[in-house]
């Protein structure tokens, strides 16, 4: 497993999240993750704590896991209101 961190710009508003550590096999895969919950994303809900669309998600290769890290988020930055 991998580590990367994913950021979004795009929903910055309360309630939100803005980036967050996912450990995860490749790049592809820590994009559609869901900060949240750590399983894939739903893209196009009308409410959404994370932004519209994988096309706004930056991905940036950390380093690799420990061997018992599964796939999930390790820690996420979350905005409350």
């Amino acid at each position: 497993m991998k580590l990367f961190l994913i950021c979004q710009e795009q929903n910055n508003s309360y309630e939100t999240y803005d980036s967050a550590v996912v450990a995860a096999p490749d790049e592809d895969t820590a994009r559609q993750m869901d900060p949240g919950n750590g399983g894939e994303m739903e893209w196009g809900t009308p409410y959404s704590s994370w932004c519209e669309s994988p096309n706004h998600v930056t991905v940036r290769y950390i380093g690799d896991a420990a061997d018992d890290v599964d796939q999930g988020v390790v820690c996420a930055s979350f905005n409350a209101g």
